[in-house]
Formats: structure tokens, C-alpha cells, sequence
């Protein structure tokens, strides 16, 4: 019974959307315009009680129209689309000269390699594996940014400091007096190690990157040099670019296992005030 009513609230919030759509139209807002006006003119409620009738016949019907709904889907579609651009140029103005320009080297790089195909081979569309180029890209700019905030979190850490730091807490706590005392310097000394073992796990993950962020803008070289000798679709389809994708997503994985190590430097810039090393930050 409570899937049945879980299921129901979520047509409910569903349909409820579409209704929402149907009433911000242009078309339904300057028809309710028209019978206001036409009440303040007459003096009379008639051209409102028309309106709410109509309104009523609208909402039922038009939110139900599966062409109306796939018109609603593909605004949405395209709403999304255009927030996850300015989104990835927004993060792209962040960066520094250098890794700019690398950015915008591999984006004329990619549309260099479509235009070629379709030059070279003649065909009108592009098949599926060249319009990965667009991901592919788009992870290369993923990429950067995180390997570039996890230098900074590097950099940003004497590590010297810590294993001193370490040493000092491992003797405090040899030689507490008491058991009390031994159980917090205790806890400093774990803490400790878990640091120094973040800082190790974060510095493979940025080689990590660093080599994956190689291998896509060689890719894309070696593509941009084999492009121009094919001359026919087929000889394209040839080309492997499973063996790219499967690479990515290892990385990919790899960062997420160790974002919790990237979460307690997060933590530890914030409570030392280094709030520019923050993610979000400029």
C-alpha cells in the first residue's frame, strides 16, 4: 500500500508540472487578459465565471496532450542544456591563462576533426562515436578542474610540518601521566596518520588525472592526423574509442574514492581560512 501511495504522489507531482507549464503559456495568459478586460468593461462577472470555466477545460485537457507534453519535455530538455553550458564556461573563466587556452586549443582541435570528417568523407551526419568528441571534451574540462583544486589543496599543505607534528603527538602520548591524557593524544596521533595518508591518496589521484588529461589531448592530436586520411565512412568506424571512454570512467571512479580525503583538506582550508582553495571559489 505505501508503494501504491508513493506511486500515486509521483504521477500526482508529474502531471502537476504540465498544468504548471499550461498556465505560464502566453496564449492561456493573454486569454485570461481578454475576459478581465472584458469584465472591467461590462461592469459584469459573466466574462469571469466564462474565463474560469474555460480555464478548467484548458488544465484538463491540454497538460494531458501527449504533444503538448513532449513540447514541455524538450523546453526542459533545453532549459537544462543551456544551465550546464554557462555552467562549464562559468567553471572555464576560473582557470588560469594557460589551462584556458588548452581548454579552447582542444575545443577548435574537436571541431576541427568534425568538420574534416564531413569534408573528407562526404557524409552529411556524424556518426556516434566522433559526436562523443563533445563529452569527451566536456571531460577534459572536468578533469582540469578537479586536478587543478586538488594541486591547490597540495600546495597548500606544509607536510613537513604534520609529520613533525606527529612525532610530537606519538611522544605526548608515550609519556602522559595518566590514561586520560594518553587517550587524547591518542586521537591527535590518529588523526595525524589519517592525514598524511589523504595527502598520498590525493597526490595519485592528481598523476592520476594528469595522465588522463594526456592521453585525451593525444587523442585527439592522433584522431586530428588520421581524420585527414580516410576517405570513406567505414574506414572511420575502424577507429577504437572504447579503449578512451573505459580510461575516463576508471579516473572518474578513482576521484570518487577518494573524495573523502578531498573533503577533509575541504575542511581543514576552512578551519585555517583558506577559503580561495575552496571549491566554488574564485
Amino acid at each position: 500500500m505505501a508503494d501504491i501511495a508513493k506511486y500515486g504522489q509521483e504521477i500526482g507531482r508529474f502531471n502537476s508540472s504540465y498544468a504548471k507549464e499550461a498556465v505560464k503559456e502566453p496564449g492561456n495568459f493573454w486569454a485570461l487578459a481578454g475576459f478581465l478586460a472584458a469584465a472591467a468593461f461590462t461592469g459584469s462577472v459573466i466574462p469571469l465565471l466564462i474565463a474560469l470555466i474555460f480555464e478548467a477545460a484548458y488544465l484538463l485537457v491540454v497538460p494531458n496532450l501527449p504533444k503538448y507534453r513532449q513540447l514541455v519535455q524538450r523546453r526542459e530538455n533545453e532549459r537544462r542544456q543551456r544551465l550546464h553550458i554557462a555552467g562549464r564556461e562559468n567553471t572555464i573563466k576560473a582557470f588560469t591563462p594557460r589551462e584556458r587556452e588548452a581548454v579552447e586549443y582542444l575545443r577548435w582541435l574537436k571541431d576541427k576533426i568534425q568538420e574534416n570528417y564531413r569534408k573528407f568523407t562526404g557524409a552529411s551526419e556524424l556518426p556516434s562515436n566522433l559526436r562523443a568528441l563533445d563529452q569527451r571534451w566536456e571531460d577534459f574540462v572536468d578533469l582540469l578542474d578537479v586536478y587543478r583544486r586538488r594541486k591547490q589543496h597540495l600546495k597548500s599543505i606544509n607536510r613537513q610540518a604534520v609529520h613533525n607534528q606527529l612525532s610530537q603527538a606519538f611522544r605526548a602520548m608515550e609519556s602522559s601521566p595518566d590514561e586520560k591524557t594518553k587517550r587524547v593524544q591518542q586521537t591527535n596521533v590518529e588523526i595525524l596518520k589519517r592525514r598524511i595518508a589523504s595527502f598520498d591518496e590525493i597526490e595519485k589521484s592528481v598523476k592520476l588525472v594528469e595522465g588522463q588529461l594526456q592521453s585525451i589531448e593525444n587523442f585527439f592530436s592522433y584522431l586530428n592526423d588520421e581524420i585527414v586520411t580516410i576517405s570513406t565512412p567505414e574506414k572511420f568506424s575502424l577507429l577504437d574509442f572504447e579503449q578512451l571512454s573505459d580510461s575516463i570512467a576508471m579516473t572518474k571512479q578513482m576521484l570518487d574514492a577518494t573524495a573523502d580525503s578531498v573533503g577533509a583538506l575541504d575542511t581543514y582550508n576552512r578551519e585555517m581560512g583558506n577559503y580561495e582553495l575552496l571549491p566554488g571559489t574564485k
